[in-house]
């Protein structure tokens, strides 16, 4: 058996990487070559829209009205019509919403973004006519 050679006098093998020296307290801002991190996309996304601060009275009234109506016709489980912006339209109640989706029982239960609602009607009304 061969004896084993301290760690200090073997020699480096090419396959490892040299040692790097000891930091020193202020090194890294000094010439780092470690890359940025990016920031996230939710941050990146954020830094590109506008503040918009509170919402108006307006925005809030037509909010509270949208907020009653869903609320009204999930208590009296009225029978909907959504049309979507692709011409498809769904037929159910509502079941719930949130600030984003909301939730359809019909055939079966749908989750539909509201971004994806061109309007919404009564099963009962006749939405060629505007109701009449």
């Amino acid at each position: 058996m061969k004896p084993e050679t301290p760690v200090s006098s073997r020699k480096e093998d090419e396959h490892t990487a040299p040692a790097l020296p000891p930091a020193t307290f202020g090194d890294e801002h000094q010439g780092s070559t470690r890359p940025r991190r990016k920031r996230s996309l939710s941050a990146q996304i954020r830094a590109a829209l506008p503040f918009t601060g509170q919402p108006s009275e307006e925005e809030r009234g037509s909010h509270d009205a949208e907020l009653f109506y869903f609320q009204k016709q999930i208590q009296m489980q009225t029978p909907m019509v959504f049309v979507l912006e692709d011409g498809k339209q769904i037929y159910g109640v509502i079941e719930w919403y949130d600030r984003n989706s909301i939730k359809v029982r019909g055939r079966q239960r749908q989750l539909i973004y509201k971004s994806a609602i061109k309007y919404i009607y009564k099963h009962g009304e006749n939405s060629a006519t505007g109701g009449q």
